[in-house]
């Protein structure tokens, strides 16, 4: 009898070593399925996080290449305003130097210290009465358009600048 009671223990013992094992085998499914269904859950809001940071960085990058052209165009029209410019200036240094043009300055015909006495008004009928002026000598004519054309040119790289910052700091 006791050769039977021991196999009775020993089997008693098997059935709850396999019943531990059996409740240790599922618990492992149950761990394993809620780690799965944990690591969908974290690649679904990964991807979810992957997806807004593309869509981000595309709309970062429309707005450099508008901004980009937005600067492609303003440096293209002061561009052509300094080539308008410089023509400008060319054109009036030419006529200068053949003389169809002719700088001119008013005189300050009441300052006694300028050597011209020129009275204010005249008294010949049918005259243009013009404030008097003193044709200035072509070559300090041309220095003087020089000057203005450097002018020019620094006023219209002032605007671009100006553009430029207005632009940006939108």
């Amino acid at each position: 009898m006791r050769f039977l009671t021991s196999y009775r223990l020993l089997g008693y013992f098997l059935l709850v070593a396999m019943a531990a094992g059996l409740a240790w085998q599922v618990q492992v499914w149950r761990y394993e399925a809620q780690i799965q269904r944990l690591a969908a859950i974290h690649a679904r809001e990964l991807d979810q996080q992957t997806q807004l940071a593309v869509r981000q960085q595309q709309a970062e990058h429309d707005k450099r290449l508008a901004l980009e052209q937005k600067l492609s165009a303003n440096d293209q029209q002061h561009a052509q305003e300094l080539s308008d410019a410089q023509r400008h200036q060319a054109a009036l240094r030419d006529r200068l130097a053949t003389a169809d043009v002719r700088l001119s300055v008013l005189l300050d015909t009441r300052d006694p210290a300028n050597g011209c006495a020129v009275p204010a008004s005249t008294a010949a009928s049918g005259l243009v009465h013009a404030a008097p002026r003193a044709r200035l000598d072509p070559a300090h004519a041309q220095r003087i358009i020089a000057i203005t054309d450097d002018g020019d040119n620094a006023l219209i790289a002032l605007r671009a600048c100006q553009a430029y910052v207005r632009t940006i700091a939108r």
